[in-house]
């Protein structure tokens, strides 16, 4: 396995950039997620790694070799896809051995290197069958073996999940993640589903308009979001973004809203908000992070419920206040009804600010 290395990296098309100056180093043995939504430029990144279209600028490093202007076949790299291509009219055993044919391996080393992708991929009973005998997740587990019998340095994965139902997601999801950590194998993946990005990956990038937003632990991306998109895409449901105006009385700072209402500031927050580039706030609050109340309660704001939707173990409130919508998690048993009035408590020591004009997070100065 190896290290790649993207150094400004620039894709364009005309004087579209589909890719923007993307600058991150995957390390060897490392799970890397490429997040983001439809064309934010996460699969033509990778397609770039992969040498499957011309790079418009900068320079991609696979271990200690600048690959810019290398074939893919001359890359060491394997990909799967999201509608895993496999050959119909080939069996298993086949379509495992036929990329190891094209490179005129011996038939002992043939067998044996199939044979070996079969134990870990747990299909040495499925060899004989064809494609269309097998179910969804044997058929991704084929298109795996098919890409781990080349014993690639980099595994470049584009939505391979995709295409399966829920459940088995679920558990592919699982499956490809101890599948990696049991070769130490350097993994790119691209995928518009972020809780697949937060369950597998050591790393994530989350992508927007070409432009890399964030590179970080899924831990530390969930906690400290760097702007409002990022916030906004990375968790489920997403954190709830409220617009306000920074308002100072004496030594005291508020943030006060269209219809009003205003919330105090502890010291610590009312130096994020004096950092700001314009009095123009964005509170951003997780809805594991925020109370609701039925009556009026100091600290708290009021607000009306939209929608109330149970999911079984939890329920998701939302709430508006003014014109936007917060999100709260309630335990099933708490009684709520949609157009109720309500009053929103947000943790201060868990709310994030953001600079209204910028988007980018605030600190404390």
């Amino acid at each position: 396995m190896a290290q790649v290395v993207l150094r400004e990296v620039v894709k364009t098309y005309g004087n579209l950039y589909a890719v923007n100056h993307v600058s991150l180093t995957v390390e060897d043995g490392e799970f890397v997620a490429l997040v983001g939504p439809s064309g934010c430029g996460k699969t033509t990144t990778l397609n770039l790694v992969a040498g499957l279209m011309p790079i418009s600028g900068g320079d991609i490093y696979i271990g200690d070799t600048l690959v810019n202007d290398l074939d893919p076949k001359d890359r060491d790299i394997a990909m799967v896809f999201q509608n895993y291509a496999l050959y119909p009219n080939k069996t298993v055993f086949q379509n495992l051995a036929f990329p190891l044919k094209m490179r005129k391996l011996a038939k002992p080393d043939i067998e044996r290197k199939v044979m070996e992708a079969a134990k870990v991929l747990d299909i040495v009973h499925l060899l004989k069958r064809l494609p269309r005998e097998l179910s969804g997740g044997q058929q991704q587990r084929v298109a795996l073996g098919r890409a781990l019998v080349r014993d690639p340095k980099v595994f470049l994965m584009d939505e391979p999940l995709s295409n399966l139902d829920a459940k088995l997601r679920v558990q592919m999801r699982s499956e490809l993640k101890r599948f990696q950590r049991d070769l130490s194998a350097t993994v790119i993946y691209v995928t518009h589903d972020q809780l697949e990005a937060v369950t597998m990956a050591d790393k994530m990038a989350v992508m927007s308009g070409g432009v890399l937003q964030q590179y970080d632990s899924p831990a530390q991306v969930f906690d400290n979001p760097v702007n409002t998109f990022v916030a906004s895409f990375v968790g489920s449901p997403a954190m709830s973004l409220v617009p306000l105006t920074a308002v100072t009385r004496g030594t005291d700072m508020s943030l006060q809203s269209p219809e009003g209402w205003n919330l105090s500031l502890s010291p610590a927050n009312a130096r994020k908000a004096l950092s700001a580039s314009s009095d123009k706030i964005v509170l951003g609050a997780r809805h594991s992070t925020v109370r609701l109340h039925k009556q009026a309660s100091p600290g708290a704001v009021p607000g009306k419920v939209y929608t109330v939707e149970p999911t079984g173990d939890i329920t998701f409130v939302q709430v508006y206040l003014g014109a936007a919508v917060v999100v709260v998690s309630l335990e099933p048993s708490v009684a709520i009804s949609p157009d109720e009035p309500v009053w929103i408590e947000f943790d201060q020591n868990k709310m994030h600010l953001f600079d209204g004009e910028t988007t980018m997070a605030l600190k404390a100065a």
